[in-house]
């Protein structure tokens, strides 16, 4: 890279634009969308489509909504004729869709392009003559009388072609090709004398496409270049000023949207941007955009999955992870702050409410997404992410000690293993650490009324020795603490049944710590009944608790419940 690059590039140049209106202009309609999927898209793949996926592609860009669609170059190859004609005679293409075709300004190419669309119930021909500076001086060699002439001898070809094929109805659209770098008198003379050759009547209008056919500056500039023909355009009420910005700059949305601001009626676009260099404007995302602004785009993207499939077929080019609504990960959470604000938003979001969830601009469920991948799990994720996907898929609301407890844990296990921790891991995790007996086991328990209260006769196994012991307090677990008589007390007890049917599972989690002190554990237990299940949950909390400090719970001989090191243990 040079390290003087002003000797090589010129900045762009800033609009002379008084009392611009677009900056403080809301959008409030979507605007009449072009697909040139078919057309601008296909031209830049490497392996263009063949008829067969045209046609699948076409169908589809219907179903949707799309209202104009630029079926093709007809002028360009047998292929692209042959596509446009099998549209018309094979009777595909929908009442409501009118197909466009584009051509250059020569005469003998607007006849077969007329040729190619006749027969259609309404069809465009699109012309287009290159007017910027550079474009005139080292492509044609032409000045700029010269352009208006062909623009002016193009539309009067059109205007003779398209009588003869009077049973469709015709437009035209004009493309001042390369509009982004060119000068904004020359545009709009150019664009008024293709206006006044065409002379619409009856309400009838020319469409004046400005391609931003390559992005040269950034999307306000563009932006003041609309609203500058929008406002000069000497017969703007004969006109519907449509825009076809590409994405050189990586701004081509944004660009789009400035300029719908600045008067622009009209998108011309792809889905997911295709298009020659870096793409045309994607229209999805474009589309998806006015949606989350409360404004129906008027374009079917409730099955965005579908959509993305057919396309990566159609194109043989894959849509990015990433992309905007569309990618696979879009909707997906790893780090742990987000998926702690995404779970406590869903648990407020109520239906047919305002959308208001963290991080998630659009309701998946409005695309056709289910929740399932919204949260998932790596070394980047906390508890948030770790508690939403055991409520989602396993019924499980943790006490929120317990999902910093399991984080950590699945912190760990993902240091040492690495990449996606799936939903049946981190299950089998939440089990391995949490619902296997170890040393200390429940076996069984019965419970009595006595004078003090409520008494417990309780059987377990330690060490591979079973006992019985018996306690009493003011409730089952006091009086189970009382018959265990171990240096441990409760800090927190939940418990809740998984279903409401009766005779649902029970689960039980138990907060404990030695009484001198040191960092809480729990426990949990399931059961069918509720009593078994916190008795199994203190259980298998003392026996972590025991393994935290490197101690096993046995026997003594006094049938006493008591531990001794692990060490000794191994030992003996």
């Amino acid at each position: 890279m040079m390290q003087n690059p002003q000797k090589k590039y010129r900045p762009f140049a800033p609009v002379a634009l008084q009392q611009r209106q677009w900056p403080d202009r809301v959008l409030t309609v979507a605007p009449i969308w072009l697909s040139t999927d078919l057309r601008d898209g296909n031209q830049a793949l490497l392996e263009p489509m063949d008829r067969a996926r045209k046609k699948t592609l076409f169908e589809m860009i219907s179903r949707l909504g799309f209202k104009e669609i630029e079926v093709g170059f007809p002028s360009a190859s047998q292929t692209e004729f042959d596509f446009v004609r099998d549209l018309i005679e094979g009777g595909l293409i929908p009442g409501d869709v009118t197909i466009s075709a584009l051509t250059p300004a020569r005469r003998e190419l607007i006849q077969r392009t007329v040729a190619a669309l006749q027969g259609a119930r309404r069809a465009i021909v699109h012309v287009y003559v290159a007017v910027a500076p550079v474009f005139r001086s080292v492509v044609f060699g032409r000045t700029r009388a010269d352009m208006i002439a062909m623009a002016v001898d193009a539309v009067s070809a059109i205007r003779e072609e398209t009588a003869a094929a009077g049973e469709t109805q015709w437009a035209i659209e004009f493309s001042p090709e390369a509009f982004s770098g060119a000068e904004l008198e020359f545009s709009r003379e150019i664009c008024d004398a293709v206006v006044d050759a065409w002379n619409p009547q009856g309400g009838d209008k020319v469409i004046i496409n400005l391609p931003a056919t390559v992005e040269l500056s950034t999307p306000n500039i563009f932006a003041d270049q609309v609203e500058w023909m929008h406002t000069n355009l000497r017969r703007r009420p004969d006109v519907i000023l449509s825009v076809h910005p590409h994405n050189d700059r990586g701004t081509a949305v944004a660009a789009a949207e400035l300029a719908m601001a600045a008067g622009a009626e009209r998108i011309e676009g792809c889905l997911f941007g295709h298009g020659e260099r870096t793409g045309n404007v994607d229209l999805v995302t474009l589309a998806l955009n006015l949606y989350t602004q409360g404004i129906h785009p008027g374009i079917d993207l409730s099955r965005i999955d579908e959509v993305a499939r057919t396309v990566e077929h159609c194109t043989r080019l894959p849509v990015a992870p990433r992309h905007p609504y569309a990618g696979d990960l879009v909707f997906t959470a790893f780090s742990g702050s987000h998926q702690d604000a995404i779970k406590k938003g869903f648990a407020v979001q109520e239906a047919d409410a305002v959308w208001n969830v963290p991080y998630l601009p659009i309701d998946p469920a409005d695309v056709g997404r289910s929740y399932d991948a919204v949260i998932r799990i790596n070394g980047q994720s906390g508890k948030g992410g770790v508690s939403y996907i055991l409520e989602r898929d396993h019924g499980l609301i943790l006490p929120r000690r317990l999902q910093i407890e399991l984080g950590r844990q699945v912190k760990l296990h993902t240091d040492a293993n690495g990449g996606e921790m799936q939903s049946a891991d981190l299950w089998r995790l939440f089990q391995d650490t949490y619902l296997v007996d170890g040393d200390l086991s429940y076996v069984h328990h019965e419970l009595y009324e006595a004078r003090e209260g409520q008494a417990v006769r309780l059987s377990l196994r330690a060490g591979g020795t079973r006992a019985e012991v018996e306690g009493t307090g003011n409730g089952p677990l006091d009086a189970m603490m009382h018959a265990l008589d171990v240096p441990v007390r409760l800090v927190h007890y939940e418990e809740y049944a998984l279903g409401r049917e009766a005779g649902a599972e029970a689960v039980a989690f138990v907060e404990m710590e030695w009484k001198d002190g040191g960092t809480p554990i729990f426990g949990v237990g399931f059961s069918h009944n509720i009593v078994t299940a916190s008795y199994m949950a203190v259980m298998r909390g003392l026996d972590r608790l025991a393994r935290a400090r490197g101690r096993c719970w046995r026997i003594d001989g006094k049938g006493r419940l008591n531990w001794e090191d692990a060490a000794d243990a191994v030992a003996s």
